[in-house]
């Protein structure tokens, strides 16, 4: 058991005299998953603390001076469920939802608030605490449901640290001037993000002490290792390889020589395979903190960061100048986050991971797997990773994906601090229903290509396929018969085939980890069947894919050779939002894809997707295929739920479309 016995650091000189004064609401609200039924928020509190939900279908400020309890609300408030994890003596996950037949009509607006309760039976209003996250004029949170989808944003891949401009303000940019103009209809419906919302394995150096500032000043719960070098996660940042030098802590098994050797044999490979392993984290308070710091600009004026800190937390001397750059990395990713969390409170955000959201080649092969999961200290790791993915992400995704994990975390986290933490971290892992499915229309299915893997059977070291035979077939069953479907996977079903040879051969040489050789072609048995469904005659005549991963932004229009009556199938790929590939190797890749894999050329007869003809759009700006940018995508849908047009909204604001043919 680890809990607030464990609790070191500055936290006395933080709370002298009541000092802190921290703000009632840490982070949030977000408005998560939301139907003609449903209405969930996500928020995290200082304290324990009780809510009742009001919701208006009409703007109403006249009656701002009455008691919130006699203002306007269609909830009936005995059906409000309301989940609470304290994470920390000072951090308590919120998540709120509302089930309540006819609540919503379909492209129709909504103004919500809550009256929080605090333990003392003090009471006060959301909308009071937080009058930042109100756009001008309005005096409660609004969003707009839609069951019938017009404008849906996607994207993934936000690095906090990233050198070049965050794109995910540009989402309040849109929902700031459709308020100004009182057009709900110039809303997105509803925001996808599609994978490495946060980096858990590629954390900068200022970012880390701010982590360990959070820490401090909410009291997060620390936790005992068991099989690892530090005793627990209180002395990991008084360790000298705590900053900078985290890849010495990690595990590495040193007798598995064909994972350790592969292709280049003098460069031995860690259990944890991702290069920018020198700040992985590796305590749950840790990912917590990242999250908070992420999405919640409230938490950021009790946390200090300056030059000061290579001193004070004893930044190796070699890595002093890269501290003082990184300082300016986190400032610029820093003065966006205001934007950011008020679109949130604004728009439903549904959300699935990626690798890096809990580490870079998470569950590639089978021989990676059997290293990690057969490590005690590795194992813990990563069952972190996804205990923080389920509190500040999954949870808020329709119930039925996680609400049979409810138990297992009302037993391991308590006032007192967190029980039996093995426990639940075993039951996540064993969890095979992360994916989800929402009732739009279109409807859109989105994936789970992380835990639901077709391992290699012949050799540990091939990749795995994204999915196995069972999850595809239930995607083929979810989908059959119907008209249009929107289809969110991580990674691209169709990718850069330049990129994806490149990948093959390393994997042929035993170097699948070294290339990140995570596509749908990758695993025989995946693309085979894959590419069954989109060949199916029932499959849905209209087909959109939704991805990203790949640091980079295409668009694909894919139809089958020598059939008349041949779906037609749009793949978007958006990536990242704060992240990009290397420019002068992508164009590279570009110009040699357009020679060796063009349209028209014979050698796509030699790939899995010989029966399919892909064509590339041109981008609006440079006609180039591939966009590499910092951006969201922009998906518009006509009445009919079929594909209008691909934009992106790149992080200066500006737009590019993905021209048709």
């Amino acid at each position: 058991m680890s809990g607030r016995n464990n609790q070191r650091g500055d936290l006395k000189s933080y709370m002298t005299n009541n000092a802190l004064n921290l703000p009632k609401v840490l982070a949030g609200p977000i408005v998560r998953h939301i139907n003609e039924n449903t209405f969930t928020l996500w928020l995290v509190t200082s304290a324990s603390t009780r809510f009742t939900l009001l919701m208006s279908d009409k703007k109403d400020s006249k009656n701002e001076q009455l008691p919130f309890d006699e203002l306007h609300n269609i909830v009936d408030n005995s059906k409000l469920t309301q989940t609470e994890t304290p994470v920390g003596e000072r951090c308590f996950i919120q998540h709120i939802s509302l089930s309540q037949e006819a609540l919503l009509e379909d492209q129709k607006l909504y103004y919500y608030d809550l009256q929080l309760t605090l333990k003392d039976q003090s009471k006060t209003v959301l909308s009071k605490e937080c009058p930042e996250l109100l756009y001008q004029g309005e005096n409660r949170f609004s969003f707009k449901y839609s069951q019938t989808l017009k404008q849906v944003i996607h994207g993934s891949c936000r690095k906090a640290h990233y050198e070049g401009q965050d794109a995910l303000p540009q989402l309040d940019t849109l929902l700031e001037n459709s308020v100004s103009k009182a057009q709900a209809n110039e809303r997105p419906d509803l925001v996808l993000f599609t994978g490495d919302q946060v980096y858990i394995d590629d954390v900068a150096g200022p970012m880390l002490t701010a982590i360990k500032q959070v820490i401090d000043i909410l009291g997060l719960y620390h936790e005992e290792f068991t099989g690892s070098t530090i005793k627990d996660s209180a002395e990991l940042f008084a360790h000298k390889d705590s900053y900078y030098k985290r890849e010495q802590l990690l595990p590495d098994n040193k007798s598995n020589d064909d994972l350790s050797d592969a292709f280049f044999k003098s460069k031995k490979k860690p259990v944890f395979t991702s290069v920018n392993a020198l700040n992985h984290l590796i305590a749950l308070n840790e990912m917590l903190a990242l999250y908070l710091l992420s999405w919640s600009s409230r938490i950021w004026p009790f946390v200090h960061i300056s030059k000061d800190d290579i001193n004070k937390y004893q930044i190796p001397s070699e890595y002093s100048a890269k501290y003082e750059h990184e300082i300016k990395l986190i400032a610029d990713f820093k003065a966006g986050i205001g934007q950011v969390e008020r679109a949130f409170a604004h728009v439903p955000i549904y959300m699935i991971f990626d690798d890096h959201d809990v580490t870079d080649d998470w569950n590639l092969t089978r021989g990676w797997e059997e290293q990690i999961y057969g490590n005690p200290f590795s194992k813990r790791i990563i069952g972190n990773a996804l205990c923080a993915y389920l509190l500040c992400q999954g949870i808020g995704n329709p119930k039925y994906t996680w609400e049979n994990l409810q138990n297992e975390l009302n037993n391991t986290f308590t006032n007192e601090g967190i029980y039996e933490h093995d426990s639940l971290i075993d039951r996540l892992l064993e969890h095979k229903h992360w994916h989800y499915g929402l009732k739009t229309y279109p409807p859109i299915q989105v994936l789970d290509t992380r835990t639901q893997r077709w391992r290699s059977e012949s050799n540990k070291n091939k990749p795995s396929g994204l999915m196995d035979w069972e999850a595809l077939c239930e995607l083929q069953q979810q989908i059959i018969g119907k008209e249009s479907v929107i289809m969110v996977s991580a990674a691209p079903v169709y990718g850069v085939k330049l990129i994806e040879a490149i990948q093959k051969v390393f994997t042929v040489f035993g170097g699948a980890l070294m290339v990140d050789a995570e596509n749908w072609m990758a695993h025989k048995g995946t693309a085979s069947v894959m590419l069954n469904i989109f060949r199916h005659i029932k499959t849905p005549p209209n087909f959109i894919i939704l991805s990203g991963d790949v640091h980079y932004s295409f668009v694909y229009d894919v139809s089958l050779r020598f059939r008349q009556n041949s779906p037609k199938v749009v793949q978007f790929t958006c990536s990242g939002i704060h992240n990009e590939f290397p420019d002068k190797l992508i164009r590279r890749f570009e110009r040699a894809n357009k020679w060796l894999y063009g349209h028209r050329s014979p050698l796509n007869w030699l790939t899995k997707r010989r029966n399919m003809s892909i064509k590339e759009r041109e981008s609006s700006v440079d006609k180039r295929d591939i966009v590499n940018a910092s951006s969201l995508g922009l998906l518009i849908l006509t009445d009919q739920g079929t594909e209008e047009a691909c934009k992106l909204i790149l992080a200066d604001g500006s737009q590019v479309t993905f021209e048709k043919a």
